[in-house]
């Protein structure tokens, strides 16, 4: 489908479209009529336990389960030698260079544990309770090995490999440059570096993951029920895996509880129900612990970044240098690589400029591994300029917001192609900007916090900026093809109207807090001339909704609900056909208002949508060549991807005798084109924001000197509640994206990529009085203390074995 392809038109009724319309989906959950994978119980079902490794890296020399199989109640138990050719790996479907070490992955360790929480052994029990205590029966010996946590660490000759194959801990180094950046360097008036780190996170869904599967036939078909983002690409890989052909595996998505990537996984569980179902011929269930979900759950971030700007003396960006480490963990998941990458091309941001170069270093550590975490390396890509562009203003005496406005590509120079080959659409970020400022009232903070500094009050204000475009709509497969992505990301949708008058959309994208059967239904209600109360949305079946590449960046509504669009556009085509010759006229001298075809010029000619329906069902006297039912399909693989803006600005007070931040005023204005529910809008970017001043202020995942995750439980890793949070001003200006044809722009990470280096920002201003150009995250008070006393913003920069800086061992 393209930009130019006809929406039909909605007349005479209310469009749904555009309306703040209250989520179908939340009566079921607010009433408790949910269906997680935890609540499915099935006859005979068993339960698995894993035993876990307690050490960060050690061989393997004995795993003896005996003792675990005399316990009462277990049934089975598994060492990955015992599993033999049922241990299966898990896969990573992006090989990001032709010489990336992808080392295996296998279900159950054989040789070497990488990381604490590596999968030794599992228990199969009556219930899940006699599983967890066989565990302590298992016998394991291990020979301890030196564990490898710093990246700069791991790239030195000589240290500890975590992978004995091929020897080393990089993983890959792929570079990407458009311009000539020396040239540009060359000419610059100064260059300005800076380095900076992104931290290590756990994504922490409120569901912890789950897993079931059971033997379904005679034929070795198999169910698995999974708390996954991606029903559609996990029955792919399980067949992959396995061995079982792919049309023997059903895969269901059940209600699940958040996700944030962290369940846009392949996982060694999944593999291992699957093998042990089949082999005991009873279904299995495994459903993680919340320690289990902070430790062996794929994590997120974790970068090193060296930001190298070539500018004049008079603020004009010439080139940009980006050189990361990113930390891969002991394995690779399913995007793992390719994860850091999704920035690459966003590290230029709104800014125009003649050369970008960048690189990137895939590390292997002894930690957990790492993923897409909501934002998916654009989220770091953001951070790294936003946080040069403030740091530069400082440098020059500029003020943030105009230095920002020298460089950003003007409204009316859209489309425009930025330095990274990315054709953006259309934009208007000084409309954004404008609204954002008066909101704020960021010239009178301005003056409130010049009379601060000048009366050395000890609660400094400070505020910061985020002016920040995302590539979303994760989807153009040619695109994903030229980065070395194994799969498409087209979308896939079904829309039919039942002989009764009712409409089923099948969508292939699988929602898990996002709001797509509301959404979806008011698309197809508009487009064929219902209300959205009859419209059902279908999805995270593979029996049901057999294609689909599953939701994840931001692609749901511009890929899949496109699809909704033109598979809903060729109903009403197929309808009018079946609709002239119920009428005995001719199709190009109908009309389509209101979900009735009637003849032009003549009134009392008219047929409603749900009358051609039951004609189509009843195929009594369809037009010669027409199918039974009212039914059509559309897969959509858009050319280019989509590309929302904004503009955010946080205001703080820094305490400087304790530390303490307090967020005084958060603004945001956000572009993200045509709106299809307001009420939807507001919750993905207040959940996004959360998510957002979470990295900025509170989360981050530690390791001690031994690799163990000091940070496991909710008492360590601290997740922002409510009550953590300020009161979020929101608005929109609107620039209709001319891409798709509904004009609208992703927004589910909006929010948690402007929203942390705005934070961040506004504390380094507050405290840069001090000597202070930077506050590493997560921005504690002692953190924040330690700056103001260190004089240097260097702070405690050290503190963490995972994300220490040295540049002498780059």
């Amino acid at each position: 489908m393209t930009a130019t392809e006809t929406v039909p038109e909605v007349v005479g009724r209310q469009k749904s479209v555009g309306q703040p319309m209250r989520r179908k989906e939340d009566a079921r959950l607010v009433t408790g009529r949910t269906n997680w994978t935890d609540n499915i119980v099935l006859p005979g079902m068993l339960h698995m336990a894993v035993l876990r490794s307690p050490m960060a890296h050690a061989r393997i020399t004995r795993v003896d389960v005996s003792g675990a199989l005399a316990r009462e109640g277990v049934v089975a138990a598994y060492s990955g030698a015992d599993l033999g050719d049922k241990n299966t790996g898990a896969l990573c479907v992006w090989p990001v260079t032709d010489d990336m070490v992808m080392p295996p992955h296998l279900a159950l360790a054989l040789d070497k544990v990488r990381y604490v929480g590596d999968a030794v052994a599992v228990v199969i029990a009556e219930n899940r309770y006699l599983a967890a205590d066989a565990l302590e029966a298992i016998e394991v010996d291990y020979e301890p090995l030196p564990p490898v946590l710093d990246m700069n660490d791991a790239l030195v000759e000589g240290s500890t490999p975590v992978h004995d194959d091929p020897g080393t801990n990089k993983c890959y180094t792929w570079k990407f440059g458009t311009g000539d950046y020396e040239a540009a360097k060359a000419k610059a008036d100064r260059v300005f570096t800076r380095h900076y780190v992104n931290q290590r996170l756990i994504p922490m869904a409120m569901e912890p993951r789950a897993v079931v599967a059971a033997p379904t036939g005679a034929d070795g078909e198999v169910t698995i029920w999974s708390s996954t983002q991606i029903p559609h690409i996990l029955r792919v890989l399980l067949a992959l895996s396995t061995g079982i052909p792919e049309n023997r595996i059903r895969v269901v998505a059940p209600d699940v509880g958040g996700g944030f990537g962290s369940k846009l996984q392949f996982y060694r569980e999944e593999i291992l129900v699957v093998q042990i179902s089949a082999l005991l011929g009873r279904p299995v269930k495994w459903t993680e612990s919340r320690s289990e979900n902070a430790q062996v759950t794929h994590h997120g971030r974790d970068q090193l970044q060296e930001i190298e700007l070539a500018v004049t003396n008079e603020g004009k960006i010439l080139g940009l240098r980006v050189d990361l480490l990113a930390n891969m963990g002991a394995y690779l998941h399913i995007i793992t690589p390719g994860t850091p990458l999704l920035g690459a091309f966003m590290f230029n941001g709104i800014y125009k400029m003649e050369a970008l170069d960048f690189t990137c270093t895939g590390v292997f550590t002894n930690t957990t591994p790492t993923d897409a975490y909501r934002g998916a390396g654009r989220p770091e890509a953001t951070f790294a300029i936003e946080r040069i562009m403030d740091d530069l203003a400082a440098e020059l005496g500029v003020d943030p917001l105009e230095l920002r406005e020298r460089n950003w590509i003007k409204h009316e120079e859209f489309p425009y192609t930025s330095i990274a080959g990315l054709e953006y659409d259309s934009g208007n970020y000084e409309a954004a900007t404008a609204r954002a400022k008066e909101m704020l009232d960021y010239d009178g903070l301005r003056r409130e916090q010049q009379q601060r500094r000048e009366s050395k009050d000890p609660v400094q204000l400070g505020i910061g900026v985020s002016t920040f475009t995302e590539m979303c709509g994760l989807a153009p497969s040619k695109i994903l093809a030229s980065l070395k992505y194994v799969a498409g990301g087209w979308e896939h949708a079904t829309v039919r109207v039942l002989p009764t008058g009712v409409v089923e959309v099948v969508t292939g994208t699988s929602p898990h807090g996002q709001g797509h059967v509301t959404a979806w239904s008011q698309i197809a209600a508009d487009a064929l001339g219902v209300d959205p109360d009859a419209v059902t949305v279908i999805y995270g079946d593979t029996a049901s909704s057999p294609y689909g590449m599953d939701t994840y960046g931001s692609r749901s509504l511009v890929v899949g609900g496109m699809a909704v669009v033109a598979a809903a556009g060729r109903v009403v085509d197929k309808a009018k056909v079946i609709a002239a010759h119920m009428l005995e006229a001719d199709p190009d001298d109908l009309e389509f208002k209101d979900g009735t075809f009637g003849v032009k010029g003549s009134p009392g000619s008219t047929k409603t949508i749900q009358e051609v329906a039951f004609e189509a069902f009843t195929a009594h006297n369809l037009p010669e060549g027409t199918e039974p039912t009212l039914q059509a399909n559309s897969t959509v693989d858009p050319s280019t991807f989509s590309y929302p803006h904004g503009t955010h600005l946080c205001a703080v007070e820094v305490d400087t005798e304790t530390g303490k931040t307090t967020i005084r005023k958060y603004v945001c204005v956000d572009d993200i084109g045509n709106v299809v529910n307001p009420m939807i809008v507001e919750g993905q970017v207040h959940g996004g924001l959360a998510q957002g001043i979470g990295q900025a202020l509170y989360e981050e995942a530690v390791y001690d000197d031994d690799g163990n995750l000091v940070t496991g439980s909710l008492v360590d890793y601290l997740v922002p509640a409510a009550s953590d949070l300020p009161h979020f001003d929101t608005d929109r200006t609107v620039t209709p994206s001319t891409t798709n044809p509904l004009g609208v722009k992703g927004i589910g990470e909006a929010g948690t990529i402007a929203s942390t280096p705005a934070v961040v920002n506004a504390i380094v201003d507050a405290v840069r009085q001090f000597g202070v150009d930077d506050v590493r995250m997560a921005c504690t008070p002692e953190r924040v203390w330690r700056a103001i006393h260190a004089g240097d913003g260097s702070g405690d920069l050290a503190a963490s074995g995972t994300i220490a800086y040295s540049e002498d061992a780059r």
